[in-house]
């Protein structure tokens, strides 16, 4: 029988949360026999790799496929990418983030191609603009089905588009599966994630810095590249910490750096479903996370048992909970001990199941 064959679109590879999670699901379709192709728009320095049998396909046009201005240019992009569905021929599209979603929606059409859009961040954020958002209230009811990673993500958008919404949560990564750390843990509170303005990291600094000098064996650690880390190095330097405050830049092996942390602090302004909280918190460190609009992070957190919420930019709450846990070794172990409960719930071969079976009603296909 031949195999069915599932294209996921999404604009390059780059190390981030949503690429992550569909680099993770296009790894377990393709363990489970599917035929498996992604299609970026471009190749970015640091990526995640993928097995050699997963195919992948560009749709960026090329300097020689350019026409002469943006409504030239738009229709060679809508069409490369037609084209491609046209030749790949998918049983089913998969699509990630923002104006993705729109093209994979239009350049489908009259295919006979399921499409499924799935909207990854803050929707606010991700259709900031009012044309955006436009765009989606009219494009998203054409799509087959529409994945959201948090519930409340649901009311951003018109009826038409909640009756065929779905939430499907983030599976959390295989390399984070591992037995809580029981021993002593480093005096080191960390972050993890794109090094930029919405991620707010100059307010775990500045927090630290409230407490540095009554907890001298502790330092931060924020790992990530982006464009702010040099602004942040110098905040660190200007502040007296240049020797406790680390910005390695990106990592591998995440779970490794982090797995004996004190602390675990996500201080974004808006998020979606946060990966990296869902696998701190999974690693059994106590977590305290911004409560974003979008309702990620409190879909996780249970306030005071398994993490802590706090309002996001409010440094003085931050530093007063980072003191909280620092000065209550019990309270912490309590919390991160909680928080390592979601290794179940989000277990990656229980949710990666239940992204199989919400295709295979559009693929006509059911597994035993």
């Amino acid at each position: 029988m031949k195999k069915k064959h599932i294209a996921m679109l999404i604009s390059s590879l780059n190390k981030g949360g949503s690429e992550r999670v569909l680099v993770n699901l296009a790894e377990y379709f393709y363990s489970r026999g599917y035929e498996v192709t992604i299609v970026t728009q471009y190749r970015s320095e640091n990526e995640y790799e993928i097995s050699g049998g997963i195919r992948r396909v560009f749709s960026e046009i090329t300097e020689e496929e350019k026409g002469k201005g943006r409504a030239a240019n738009f229709l060679k992009r809508f069409m490369k990418l037609r084209g491609i569905w046209k030749h790949e021929r998918p049983d089913l599209i998969l699509s990630f983030i923002g104006k993705n979603n729109m093209m994979a929606i239009m350049t489908s059409r009259f295919l006979g191609i399921p499409t499924i859009v799935s909207v990854r961040g803050e929707p606010a954020e991700e259709y900031y603009s009012r044309l955006l958002r436009t765009a989606a209230a009219v494009l998203f009811p054409m799509a087959d089905g529409i994945v959201l990673p948090v519930e409340k993500s649901v009311e951003f958008f018109p009826k038409s588009v909640r009756r065929k919404a779905i939430c499907l949560k983030n599976p959390l990564n295989p390399a984070f599966i591992r037995k809580r750390y029981e021993g002593e843990r480093e005096k080191k509170i960390v972050a993890v994630g794109r090094v930029d303005a919405n991620k707010n990291h100059e307010m775990i600094i500045r927090a630290f810095a409230g407490l540095a000098e009554k907890y001298p064996d502790y330092r931060v650690a924020i790992y990530g590249e982006g464009e702010l880390r040099p602004a942040l190095l110098k905040t660190a330097k200007e502040l007296g910490l240049e020797e406790r405050v680390f910005l390695p830049g990106s990592i591998s092996n995440v779970a490794e750096h982090i797995y004996k942390a004190s602390i675990f602090v996500l201080s974004s302004y808006s998020e979606g479903m946060p990966n990296t909280l869902i696998e701190a918190m999974a690693l059994g460190i106590p977590s305290i996370s911004t409560d974003c609009p979008c309702g990620g992070p409190a879909e996780l957190i249970k306030n005071g048992e398994n993490g802590f919420l706090i309002e996001p930019g409010n440094q003085k709450e931050l530093q007063d909970i980072l003191q909280k846990l620092m000065d209550d070794a019990r309270l912490a172990e309590k919390v991160g001990r909680n928080a390592a409960k979601l290794q179940e719930e989000l277990n990656p071969e229980r949710i990666n199941r239940m992204w199989e079976d919400y295709f295979c009603k559009f693929l006509g296909r059911q597994e035993n």
